[in-house]
C-alpha cells in the first residue's frame, strides 16, 4: 500500500524540484558554498547515468514503508526514470518505462494514493498514471475529458474537472466527472452542466452537486460500506 506526500509537503518539493531542473541539477540539497560544511551540491555526474539528462517534470512519491521515490518525465514524454531517493546521499537508479504519451506534459495532482493526474501541454488532454507498481507506472490517457480547469480528486474513485474561470466569470461552470476505477474499459467522462455548487460529505465519499437542471449526487459505494461496517462495530461494542 502507497500514499502520496501530503500537498503541502509535496507542492514545496515540487517547487524545488522544478528549480533544480531547470539548472540541470537533479539532487537533493547538499553541499560546497559555505566554510561550515553544512551545505552540499551533488552534481548531475555524481548521480545515476539517468539523472544527467534533462526533463520535462517531476514527482516525488513517498509509499508507506517510508521509501521516497523520484520520477522524472524525460524524452519530451516519452520515458518515465525512476529513482531511489529515500537516503540522499544514496541515491539509486530503479530504472525506467517507457511511455505512450502523446507529448510532454505536468503532474496535476493526486488521485488518491496509487495515482497522479497529468495534463498534457498545449490542452492536448489529460492522462493517468498509475502508480500501482512503484517500479512500472503505467499512463492511460483520459478520452473525452474537454475541460481545462481546476480539478478536484474524489478519493481513489476519480475526480472532478471544472471549466476554466474567465475574467467575467459566470456565476455557474460545467463540471466533467471522470471514473477512472474501470480500468478494462478504460476511464469514462461524464458531463454536468451549469453548476453552481458544490459539497462533499466526508464520511461516505458522496459529493453534491448543485446544477441548473438540479441535484446531482455521486456515490462511492465502497466509503460507504466502510462507512456502515465502522458504524455497526461502533454500536457492538
Amino acid at each position: 500500500m502507497t500514499a502520496n506526500v501530503s500537498n503541502q509537503y509535496s507542492n514545496g518539493v515540487r517547487r524545488a524540484a522544478i528549480a533544480i531542473v531547470a539548472t540541470g541539477i537533479v539532487a537533493v540539497p547538499t553541499v560546497h558554498a559555505h566554510p561550515s560544511g553544512k551545505l552540499i551540491l551533488v552534481p548531475p555526474a555524481d548521480l545515476p547515468a539517468k539523472a544527467r539528462q534533462t526533463g520535462e517534470s517531476m514527482l516525488l512519491y513517498r509509499t508507506l514503508d517510508d521509501k521516497t521515490h523520484l520520477y522524472i518525465e524525460q524524452s519530451q514524454g516519452a520515458r518515465l526514470s525512476i529513482f531511489d531517493v529515500t537516503d540522499p546521499s544514496h541515491i539509486k537508479d530503479e530504472g525506467s518505462v517507457q511511455l505512450t504519451a502523446r507529448g510532454p506534459f505536468d503532474f496535476v495532482s493526486s488521485l488518491g494514493s496509487q495515482a497522479e493526474l497529468v495534463r498534457f501541454r498545449a490542452d492536448q488532454g489529460y492522462a493517468v498514471l498509475d502508480l500501482h507498481k512503484v517500479k512500472g507506472p503505467t499512463l492511460e490517457e483520459v478520452h473525452g475529458l474537454t475541460l481545462k480547469g481546476p480539478t478536484m480528486p474524489l478519493g481513489d474513485d476519480g475526480l472532478i474537472v471544472t471549466s476554466r474561470a474567465d475574467a467575467d466569470e459566470q456565476p455557474t461552470r460545467d463540471y466533467q466527472v471522470v471514473d477512472t476505477t474501470n480500468t478494462q474499459e478504460g476511464s469514462r467522462v461524464f458531463n454536468v452542466k451549469g453548476v453552481r455548487e458544490e459539497i462533499t460529505k466526508n464520511n461516505t465519499g458522496t459529493t453534491f452537486l448543485l446544477a441548473e437542471g438540479g441535484l446531482y449526487v455521486i456515490r462511492r459505494p465502497a466509503v460507504e460500506a466502510d462507512e456502515q461496517f465502522h458504524d455497526s462495530a461502533y454500536q457492538g461494542e
